[in-house]
């Protein structure tokens, strides 16, 4: 019994440091979001695509990968992206009316140009974000 529990606990360790490992790796390139670096990001008219997230979004999750191959393509083009975790960053949320989480939002200084909710569709969360770049 005493190795069925030890078994079960380093079973359970594995996976949760799996889950933190690929957290991690997700949000490697990304900045996290920074109330003032966002303003002066925002004042210098930079562009900045902002991943409103939760970790316990499944939509968050399938939009992930998408997001980040575009962040990819577009490292070293001046663009800016951020992850804002809808759980933590109430205030952002209030100011930029964001309902829920799965939000992407695309900024051209302090203009929004482009705004999706929940869109996981391939082609179209890629035709959104870069039609606004």
């Amino acid at each position: 019994m005493l190795r069925l529990f030890a078994l079960i606990a380093v079973i359970g360790t594995l996976i949760v440091g799996a889950m933190q490992f690929t957290a991690s790796a997700e949000t490697k390139g990304w900045s996290t979001y920074d109330a003032r670096e966002f303003a002066m990001a925002q004042a210098k008219g930079e562009t900045i695509v902002v991943d409103v997230y939760a970790d316990w979004c499944p939509t968050c999750r399938a939009q992930a990968p998408i997001l980040e191959e575009l962040r990819v393509e577009n490292q070293g083009k001046g663009v800016k992206f951020v992850k804002v975790n809808f759980d933590n960053e109430k205030a952002f949320l209030r100011a930029h009316r964001i309902p829920r989480q799965s939000t992407i939002l695309v900024f051209k200084g302090e203009t929004e140009v482009a705004r999706t909710i929940a869109q996981t569709n391939r082609a179209e969360l890629r035709r959104v974000v870069l039609g606004a770049l």
